[in-house]
């Protein structure tokens, strides 16, 4: 007992490794938000640093106008391409896809 403060439990080893705790659907929402912010912002600073080639990129991307704009702090997306998205992944699709699950246990 003077080993472990008082109340701390002991895993036998035989147990193995405690497995980690699921997140939450908000949790990884935002995790992932924070996770693109921050690559996002490592990819800007890669494309402005001195050894990065500009011309040789520029010369492979079919916008370089907008690259240049994502390199310069504008967002990565274009508003379409958030609509699109939201047509397809958002809260409308989920309700859509929760009416036509419905129906396949309804017929069970």
């Amino acid at each position: 007992n003077w080993c472990f403060p008082h109340g701390r439990k002991v895993q036998s080893s035989k147990l193995g490794p405690t497995p980690p705790r699921l997140l939450t659907e908000e949790e990884f929402r935002l995790q992932g938000e924070v996770e693109t912010q921050k690559a996002l912002a490592e990819l800007r600073s890669s494309c402005r640093s001195p050894e990065f080639s500009a011309w040789t990129t520029v010369s492979r991307i079919q916008s370089p106008k907008r690259f240049a704009d994502f390199v310069g702090g504008a967002s990565h997306v274009t508003p379409s391409e958030v609509s699109a998205h939201e047509q397809e992944f958002g809260l409308g699709r989920i309700y859509i896809d929760e009416e036509l699950f419905e129906d396949d246990d309804d017929d069970d």
